[in-house]
């Protein structure tokens, strides 16, 4: 997929009303086989279990670091959540089949919520804003139902929701799992309602989640970017990373100069 076969009006349009997309195709076979080998490395270095969450992910291999600016998404970011962004989390998930639903301390799944800190986000008249986005790369087959999907509720995020029963386990009215195969990514905003699903299957779930928020939060992972992450990080890189200016008034109100990402807008804010 290249950024040219994106409708980004008409994607933004979408999520507005919705709350999520699903596109097809973004990562090739060969990309995502790269990414599913870097994977491979970083676990072989983790306990076993049945579920692995690990922060920072793009810290513990270039591979995936390189998605941090992938050229078929970030544009389509920018629209929807402006230019004055950066990356807000890594975060790589593993739930391999679990047909006994057994609970692990590292979630092997996630009932009803909305992402964000405690206490949460403002909310006025039932609604929170949406404050930031995650992008998920999908690198297992994901294609059918109960495999550890992601569940969500289209449109929660624009009207006062707040599910009767948090039990990721029973369904809810309105839910959908979002299904796609490898290569395949979909974004979502912090405020949508979602869930992990128990893996009731034979397949291994693999998603990796990079969410971007604006420069002016605190980012989940780190607070200043490492060294090894910035080395011969060009300009847009490096503004994702979070490095605009030693004046920090300018990450509320920065030069043109300093967040090179305005050059990606096709709408104006």
């Amino acid at each position: 997929m290249k950024t040219t076969d994106l409708n980004i009006p008409e994607l933004m349009k979408q999520f507005n009303e919705e709350g999520y997309l699903l596109l097809p195709g973004v990562l090739s076979q060969e990309k995502v086989d790269r990414l599913n080998a870097a994977i491979d490395e970083v676990i072989a270095s983790e306990p076993e279990t049945l579920a692995h969450n690990i922060y920072n992910s793009v810290e513990r291999h270039p591979e995936i670091a390189s998605l941090i600016d992938q050229p078929e998404i970030l544009p389509l970011i920018v629209n929807l959540l402006g230019h004055n962004i950066q990356l807000h989390i890594s975060h790589l998930t593993i739930r391999k089949p679990n047909p006994s639903e057994a609970q692990t301390a590292s979630h092997s799944f996630i009932d009803w919520h909305q992402d964000g800190p405690h206490p949460q986000f403002p909310v006025i008249a039932g609604l929170t804003a949406t404050y930031y986005i995650k992008t998920c790369y999908i690198l297992s087959d994901m294609s059918e139902p109960d495999r550890g999907n992601t569940k969500v509720i289209p449109g929660s995020h624009k009207r006062p929701y707040n599910p009767n029963n948090k039990d990721v386990r029973q369904q809810v009215n309105g839910e959908v799992q979002v299904c796609g195969k490898p290569g395949d990514v979909f974004l979502f905003a912090q405020n949508l309602w979602h869930a992990g699903s128990p893996n009731r299957s034979e397949f291994t779930r693999r998603q990796l989640f990079l969410g971007y928020s604006p420069i002016w939060m605190r980012p989940i992972d780190y607070h200043t970017a490492s060294a090894s992450l910035l080395k011969d990080a060009d300009p847009i890189r490096r503004q994702l990373l979070g490095q605009i200016s030693d004046n920090h008034f300018k990450y509320y109100v920065p030069e043109d100069s300093m967040v090179p990402l305005k050059s990606l807008r096709i709408t104006e804010a």
